[in-house]
């Protein structure tokens, strides 16, 4: 008797840590992007994850403000996309699947 309540404690006991694991995990994920303009022509944005993992081959698109893409992209191995300053109005979407979208208007743009 003693046997079967220590079993039934431990598998309980290893289910809650499980649980917090995977927990942990969802909420130390949440994506990240980031642009600043390397001068008046060309802007660079760095893409990744809160956990610090990089985010190479994530899409990256820079939509006009009719929803026009501008520039279809994705980032590189290092998790970074250069590309030429639209001469219309224009965000830059960051999208890393359902629930890992990040959206930068171009007025949240640093300067350099």
């Amino acid at each position: 008797m003693i046997r079967a309540v220590s079993t039934r404690r431990l598998g309980a006991a290893a289910l809650l840590l499980l649980g917090a694991a995977f927990s942990h995990s969802a909420l130390a994920h949440n994506p990240m992007c980031e642009c600043k303009a390397i001068d008046a022509e060309q802007i660079r944005c760095t893409g990744g994850f809160s956990d610090g993992s990089g985010a190479p081959g994530v899409t990256l698109d820079v939509i006009g403000y009719d929803e026009t893409i501008l520039v279809p992209g994705k980032l590189g191995s290092d998790s970074t996309l250069t590309f030429k300053k639209p001469s219309s109005e224009f965000y830059v979407l960051f999208d890393a699947g359902p629930g890992h979208v990040v959206e930068i208007d171009q007025a949240d743009i640093e300067t350099p």
